[in-house]
């Protein structure tokens, strides 16, 4: 761990593994302000490279913490969040101002004096507008001590900039979509591993974004646990005909990620022949257990076999039953898989 520096003046600042935020970071440590990155892991964010931000704190010379938030906190934001949703079940000024309280809280406990993100004015549709620029930083309680150095120029001074921590004149104007100058920037800053802007957030995907809806409509907003919404991540899903859900791992890494919700469904396997994890809503009738187990049989590799022992595992116990392995052509796949919308 790097050793808190009070000799001088230090912020918190946001990185994303994009390099917006790489930027504003860098500008801020190139002015003698003590650095401190921070990435907020919300459980939706595409597959983390760890790699990706240990290149990140080479480049920029300073220390990444990786923290979680509240499950809990975060579910309920998904669920209503205040200022609505966007093109998919994205509640991006929702959560920018939960990440901002979450970074504000953390900025007091480490005692940094401000937080530095690496929004750019009119970038992003719904959350980096003037107005939403404004709405965030007044609802995050930050206000003075939330500063944007990328676009600076273009909005009203921080406390950073009026008691002179931070040169203002050294501050950037950056404004709307191309990142022409940020590219620049880079290459001039030494800044060379980054995510792209294309990837991110799995809530803004419209796909991912229906799974959550179905999750809503079939189980109501008010059961829906923050792990039913977790493991759409992963697998081929299908809803049985008794109402229960089944979700077939689609290859041996998501099969792994599976495993990490064993403790909330029960699983059902395959003997004696490679193939999916699958995992089947407790309580499941046998009718679906069994067309489950079929489904199991079906992704397998003893998929043309007349017959396979699966194992089924719940709560604790295990038992094996002989099943015909649904047809490659089988209506019933069609019919039982859940259909998103792409």
């Amino acid at each position: 761990m790097v050793k808190e520096n009070t000799d001088r003046h230090k912020c918190l600042a946001l990185i994303s593994g994009g390099l917006d935020s790489q930027l504003a970071a860098k500008l801020i440590a190139t002015q003698g302000i003590e650095v401190i990155g921070v990435n907020f892991r919300t459980g939706f964010i595409s597959e983390d490279d760890e790699e990706l931000y240990r290149q990140i704190e080479n480049d920029l010379g300073i220390e990444i913490r990786i923290l979680g938030v509240p499950e809990e906190d975060y579910l309920e934001l998904i669920k209503s969040p205040e200022h609505g949703y966007g093109s998919a079940m994205n509640p991006c000024l929702d959560c920018r101002i939960f990440i901002l309280k979450r970074s504000k809280k953390y900025m007091e406990e480490i005692s940094a004096d401000f937080v530095v993100t690496g929004e750019v004015l009119g970038q992003r549709p719904m959350t980096q507008r003037k107005d939403t620029l404004e709405l965030v930083k007044r609802e995050s309680t930050l206000d003075g001590k939330l500063l944007r150095p990328l676009s600076a120029g273009l909005l009203a001074p921080t406390i950073p900039e009026e008691k002179g921590w931070v040169d203002r004149k050294k501050l950037l104007d950056i404004e709307g979509r191309s990142r022409k100058r940020q590219l620049e920037l880079a290459d001039q800053l030494g800044v060379n591993n980054y995510s792209q802007p294309a990837g991110g957030c799995l809530l803004t995907e419209e796909e991912f974004g229906h799974r959550i809806q179905e999750v809503f409509d079939h189980k109501g907003k008010d059961k829906t646990t923050a792990s039913d919404l977790k493991v759409l991540k992963y697998g081929r899903h299908f809803r049985l005909p008794d109402g229960a859900k089944a979700i077939i791992g689609r290859n041996e890494e998501e099969n792994e990620s599976l495993e990490e919700f064993l403790d909330d469904y029960w699983s059902i396997r395959i003997v004696d022949f490679p193939g999916p994890l699958t995992l089947i809503n407790r309580g499941a009738s046998e009718e679906d257990v069994v067309i489950a187990a079929r489904l199991t049989g079906r992704y397998s590799q003893g998929r043309d076999q007349e017959t396979l022992e699966a194992i089924l595992e719940r709560d604790g116990k295990t038992r094996t039953c002989r099943i015909e392995p649904l047809k490659r052509d089988s209506d019933l796949i069609p019919e039982l898989r859940i259909d998103y919308g792409s």
